[in-house]
């Protein structure tokens, strides 16, 4: 055996990967615990935070110094009588009366998947889900669909982290050259919204089953654009899609195996006229399966959350479309780990 030289060697990474739960369980109890709610644009000293949010002794000041050190809080001073505060991104992005608030996806995260991935090993073993069916109860939709209250929590913290990857699409793809829209699985229209904003001529629906498409009738209806966006029921498994010059899905196509992305491809590819659009919003994986750790662990997500269901490469996207008869495709990087697969009839 050829000797190797691993003095240059550290598990500096190995451990930062395998103790990420640490900081991980750090920000996610601050976000549960309203910490950035509560701060705003104000800062307070570690015995004013810990009162507001009624925490233990213990909590003050190790807790929010490590919010510190992970970059999630500023300080001013040191010792008791130093002041905590947001740091420009927590304000934007984790305080609830931000207009940028995507805080609810992480509560959600926190509430529901951090359990249910200590189970990994399980899913990766078995390919079986381990959410909320594994013990019997039903799979995440049927939970969220049978609650209004829950099923408008989660579109809203959906819609907290697709805004921005929809205000991409809307600036990176050319709507002007089409009259409608329709975007299917629309859940709370922010894509819908987005689109119908910059694009005044463009006609938009958001088709969805009635319990999402009543919360958004009520959003647009709220944003004042009900003069220019439209809900419509649909069922996708059952009902053939609406008609229109482009077809968008926003993190749909990835809840699914690969019988029922082909039956989704096919209806979109039906309902679009030719020169028509079919554009899909996911964290596409790159095609060589090496870079985009977000959406390879997306795919684990959607082990754990539906068993056969899995997110998927520009590539596969191309060779599904081009099957059902799908001129050519591109991809469009939009922000972060998400791209756009954008179909062409």
């Amino acid at each position: 055996m050829i000797a190797t030289d691993t003095s240059a060697l550290s598990p500096q990474r190995i451990m930062e990967v395998g103790m990420a739960f640490w900081p991980s369980k750090t920000l996610l109890s601050a976000v549960e615990l309203g910490l950035f709610t509560a701060l705003g644009g104000d800062s307070m000293t570690g015995a004013e935070l810990q009162k507001a949010l009624g925490l233990h002794d213990r909590a003050n000041p190790d807790f929010f110094d490590t919010l510190v050190a992970l970059k999630f809080l500023e300080r001013d001073g040191d010792g008791p009588d130093s002041r905590y505060r947001n740091t420009e991104e927590t304000a934007l992005f984790l305080d609830r009366n931000s207009p940028g608030f995507v805080g609810g996806f992480l509560k959600m995260a926190n509430a529901r998947l951090y359990p249910f991935w200590d189970d990994l090993p399980e899913a990766l073993r078995t390919g079986k889900a381990q959410n909320e069916s594994k013990n019997g109860g039903e799979g995440v939709f049927e939970e969220l669909y049978r609650e209004p209250e829950r099923l408008e929590q989660f579109m809203d913290a959906m819609a907290g982290i697709s805004a921005g990857n929809f205000t991409a699409l809307a600036e990176k793809f050319d709507f002007s050259k089409y009259k409608t829209l329709c975007d299917v699985g629309g859940a709370a229209a922010t894509l819908s919204m987005i689109v119908a904003q910059k694009y005044p001529n463009l006609e938009v629906v958001s088709a969805d089953l009635p319990q999402a498409s009543a919360i958004a009738a009520k959003k647009i209806e709220t944003a004042g654009l009900s003069d220019r966006v439209a809900t419509k029921n649909i069922d996708f498994f059952k009902d053939d899609l609406p008609k229109a010059d482009v077809i968008t899905m926003g993190m749909i196509l990835h809840d699914w195996n690969l019988e029922n992305k082909m039956m989704l491809i096919r209806k979109a590819y039906d309902a679009l006229p030719e020169g028509g659009a079919f554009i899909v919003i996911e964290a596409l994986i790159d095609d060589a399966r090496r870079e985009n750790a977000f959406g390879l662990m997306m795919s684990l997500n959607m082990i754990i959350e539906f068993g056969e269901a899995f997110d998927y490469s520009g590539a596969d996207f191309d060779g599904w479309c081009k099957e059902v008869g799908f001129k050519r495709t591109e991809v469009i990087h939009l922000a972060g780990p998400a791209s756009a697969g954008v179909a062409y009839k």
